[in-house]
């Protein structure tokens, strides 16, 4: 049997429901296949530990991860702690720690989910949004000086390096490449940052060279938010920049119904070390105890860890139980209209997990 080495860090509010609820998914479909299993080992890393020791997690806590195959992550943020202590202290010290440098995340409407949009444009969405996840705007350079002065600054350095445009961009090329449409638009502002977003525009038209039968258009950030809204079925694969991305994706998951149902992989491409992989919703703190978050986006972000592991038609199973869920719609989270809970979704996934074991069993006695 293939065993994969899971670390999971639950972190902050709801990463505690939506990832152990993710485990039960995990482990049923595990259990169901039977070809392949989990050794799960949880961390407490989060604001909690903060509140306890003064740090979100040891000092060796990224050597630490450097042992798993894959991190399944739930959340970070807490209303009593500053954001860039826990954000920086946490998920992105693993993303750069762990030069995972390419944050892939998928959007599309799910079966008898209702959109913002009229139906007719929320139908055709159906992209993959690449995100440089090392540099740019969040690269963490920059600093602040005479604190507390009327002539206090605070500065922010967003690095491009051609090293880091290069290498994603590729990655994104690749990953258009292999979807039918083969075709990508890359975000800028060249028009405005003159510096760094220039270079990003060179490094990026010398790698699409490479890819002469790729299909790429060029748009600016800001006009790229008004196309996703109005003309969602001319994008399919898009890469952007730290920042820019951030703000697009977010926007992606809430035009494809929820924040609740958006999925994250944070890639290491050279699988030198783990990838990790996360819902996109954050803490949801006022949703804590409530146990109506949604576990959808964590579902979907171990459909991308099991895609990473090699364990293909499992994740394809995963996904077809998701969709069936939402298609029938008896269990559906308040986000998306419904009233259940986060562990009737949960029940729900697993029980169609099992009647497709039950009914490939079958077909297989038949065939015998």
């Amino acid at each position: 049997m293939r065993r994969h080495k899971i670390a999971l860090i639950p972190g902050d509010g709801i990463g505690s429901d939506v990832i152990n609820a993710g485990r039960e998914v995990l482990d049923a479909l595990a259990a169901s296949d039977g070809s392949f299993g989990f050794d799960f080992e949880s961390f407490d890393w989060g604001s909690d530990r903060y509140r306890r020791v003064g740090t979100m997690m040891p000092e060796d806590g990224v050597d630490t991860l450097r042992g798993f195959d894959a991190i399944y992550f739930g959340a970070v943020g807490d209303p009593k702690i500053p954001d860039h202590i826990t954000l920086w202290e946490l998920r992105l010290a693993i993303c750069q720690g762990l030069d995972q440098y390419a944050n892939v995340r998928p959007s599309r409407l799910l079966p008898n989910i209702i959109g913002p949009l009229r139906p007719e444009l929320g139908r055709e969405i159906d992209w993959v949004i690449v995100r440089e996840n090392s540099e740019g705007e969040y690269a963490g350079a920059g600093g602040r000086a005479h604190r507390g002065l009327p002539i206090e600054v605070g500065i922010d350095v967003s690095v491009f390096t051609r090293t880091g445009i290069e290498r994603v961009c590729r990655f994104a090329c690749e990953l258009a490449m292999s979807r039918p449409r083969k075709k990508l638009t890359i975000v800028t502002k060249s028009n405005a940052q003159r510096h760094g977003m220039v270079l990003w525009d060179e490094v990026c038209k010398g790698v699409i060279k490479d890819f002469p039968e790729l299909d790429v258009d060029w748009m600016l950030v800001d006009a790229m938010t008004m196309r996703l809204v109005l003309r969602p079925g001319t994008v399919d694969t898009v890469l952007a920049t730290n920042l820019h991305a951030d703000v697009l994706s977010d926007l992606a998951s809430a035009l494809s119904g929820s924040l609740g149902i958006g999925a994250t992989a944070n890639l290491a491409p050279d699988r030198s070390t783990p990838s990790m992989f996360e819902p996109i919703h954050g803490s949801g703190f006022d949703l804590i105890g409530k146990g109506i978050a949604n576990p959808i986006g964590a579902f979907w972000s171990a459909v991308m860890m099991l895609e990473h592991l090699g364990e293909t038609a499992a994740a394809t199973r995963l996904m077809a139980a998701i969709e069936q869920v939402t298609a029938e719609g008896t269990a559906l989270t308040p986000d998306l209209g419904g009233t259940a809970g986060t562990s009737d979704i949960t029940a729900a996934v697993i029980a169609l997990l099992q009647r497709q074991s039950v009914a490939e069993a079958d077909t297989t006695r038949r065939i015998a």
